[in-house]
């Protein structure tokens, strides 16, 4: 996973990308007792692991009139709805001393009893559509996702795979000299199969540190434009496959034009039009694409408007998302 800064740290979860537990309740681990002789000891049963017992709300605690401990408990469920073992309990939404303010306090849990049970603490803005965790302005809201949603489908025309229409949308914002990136594209393409129905978007982040990125993008924008999104795949995948060549100059000349060779064009003449100012354009409207979605590493993928740091994420983790917001959104698979 390749960052620009370290300002998700602590804030966001893996898969989820919505709100972590930043505070654990105090508990002291208790010693484990010896270990009784194999050759002795009688066999046991394993124990039933019963779901955690969260402690009662007080009313006291609930002083803000927005949000509703309802609109609270549909933003977790949308954001954590995929995770059949998660445990959660709204403890306090309480008044602060900026007017509109709410400060939000939710109990979270494990419902095989195999973690603690932790605490997390937000705060939801007067505007009732964002959230502040950490340093991280989230969004918020029964349908938390929509917005960013609704620019992507207005703004993400980078090439696809898939369906023509939008109904369930993916975007994927990645980087070419992106180790992660190379690494996630086994997933993508398991994505591709099992969600026939879905429309697959590529779009360029290259980062500032990665030498060759900005190029290799604007070599897919030309290869895309000339050959279409079957073709920019196959370059895509072949990019992806020769990473290691982009470490060089004359390296990634070699790589990116045996990529356009193997997508059925002509280097030379991706290569004229990689350079032109058109095709640079088009890389840096994808990168302000990314920035105005408060995107800052790669990859990235975009489910319906909902964010999902896909680096080293197992696949079952992901189609386990992928499909809970596709429900969400009354789509059928």
């Amino acid at each position: 996973m390749i960052r620009l800064n370290a300002r998700f740290a602590g804030v966001l979860t893996l898969v989820a990308l919505s709100l972590p537990v930043i505070g654990a309740a105090q508990q002291q681990d208790v010693p484990a007792a010896p270990t009784p002789d194999a050759s002795t000891a009688a066999p046991t049963a394993p124990a039933p692991v019963a779901p955690p017992v969260l402690p009662k709300p007080d009313p006291a605690n609930f002083t803000a009139a927005s949000p509703t401990k309802e609109t609270v408990s549909a933003f977790l469920q949308t954001s954590w709805g995929y995770d059949d073992n998660r445990l959660w309990q709204v403890q306090a939404i309480e008044k602060t001393q900026v007017e509109g303010l709410s400060k939000v306090v939710i109990l979270v849990a494990d419902k095989t009893g195999k973690q603690k049970t932790g605490m997390l603490q937000f705060y939801v803005f007067p505007d009732g559509k964002h959230a502040i965790a950490g340093d991280e302005i989230l969004p918020f809201g029964e349908h938390p996702y929509a917005d960013t949603r609704a620019q992507l489908q207005q703004r993400a025309d980078g090439p696809y795979r898939g369906a023509a229409v939008k109904d369930l949308e993916m975007v994927e914002f990645a980087d070419f000299q992106c180790p992660h990136c190379k690494e996630a594209q086994a997933n993508m393409d398991k994505l591709a199969v099992d969600f026939p129905k879905a429309r697959i978007v590529f779009e360029n982040y290259p980062l500032p540190q990665h030498s060759a990125a900005a190029q290799a993008a604007a070599y897919g924008v030309c290869v895309a434009k000339q050959g279409g999104s079957t073709a920019f795949f196959t370059f895509a995948s072949a990019v992806f496959e020769g990473q290691d060549g982009l470490a060089t100059p004359d390296g990634a000349t070699l790589t990116l034009n045996s990529a356009v060779t193997k997508a059925g064009l002509e280097p030379a003449k991706i290569g004229a039009c990689a350079a032109t100012p058109e095709a640079i354009a088009n890389v840096e409207a994808s990168k302000k694409l990314a920035l105005d979605l408060n995107i800052n590493q790669t990859p990235m993928l975009i489910v319906n408007g909902r964010l999902i740091t896909i680096g080293g994420i197992p696949y079952d983790t992901l189609k386990r998302i992928v499909d809970f917001q596709a429900k969400q959104d009354g789509i059928a698979q």
